[in-house]
């Protein structure tokens, strides 16, 4: 009897041993509702050779409104020098304007999400990333918004014929309680 359970064990046990010069990574996720302080803890985490991984806003398993941000970091090989940015805001023009300012510097997108704080605010999150090694392109930012579908795919094919590459679509909160639809291109200038 127990050599049957060795035979039909050991393959299951050979499957999940990791094979020998295998890769590994460690994570660190961080999570909060402060747009300011989960900057502050990715730049933290990327001095510390951590690369951004993914984000998500909303609420939490606890019930709580927090951005959560996974940071990666590949043991064997280091993830550089980088710096992160995270932009925040319900006003669509404010947020043309800061992702400009920071395409500019050379900081590229990194993802978005909707950012939705303790006190019923709901913005639109962008993170950035820029590597201190290499020097920095300017990057041409385009923000869509509209209430619309339809003219969102409108506009999106004039960005595209325009030479606009697509980044991602959030749906955000306006200032004036209304919902719109929100993408983010970039256009490289070489």
């Amino acid at each position: 009897m127990k050599l049957r359970s060795v035979t039909f064990l050991l393959p299951a046990l050979l499957y999940c041993a990791a094979p020998a010069g295998a890769q590994k990574f460690d994570y660190r996720l961080l999570a909060t509702s402060k747009t300011s302080t989960m900057e502050k803890e990715m730049n933290q985490a990327a001095d510390a050779g951590f690369a951004f991984g993914g984000v998500m806003g909303g609420e939490s398993g606890m019930g709580g409104k927090e951005v959560i941000v996974i940071m990666v970091k590949n043991t064997d090989t280091p993830a550089g020098n980088k710096k992160y940015a995270l932009l925040a805001t319900s006003r669509t023009a404010t947020l043309q304007k800061e992702l400009q300012q920071a395409g500019d510097e050379g900081f590229e997108y990194c993802g978005q999400t909707v950012f939705e704080s303790t006190f019923g605010g709901r913005e639109v999150a962008v993170i950035l990333e820029r590597s201190a090694d290499t020097k920095a392109k300017r990057i041409e930012y385009k923000l869509l918004a509209t209430t619309r579908t339809s003219t969102m795919e409108k506009e999106l094919r004039q960005a595209g014929d325009a030479g606009f590459k697509f980044l991602g679509v959030v749906v955000g909160k306006t200032a004036f309680g209304g919902k719109e639809v929100i993408s983010i291109l970039q256009k490289v200038e070489k």
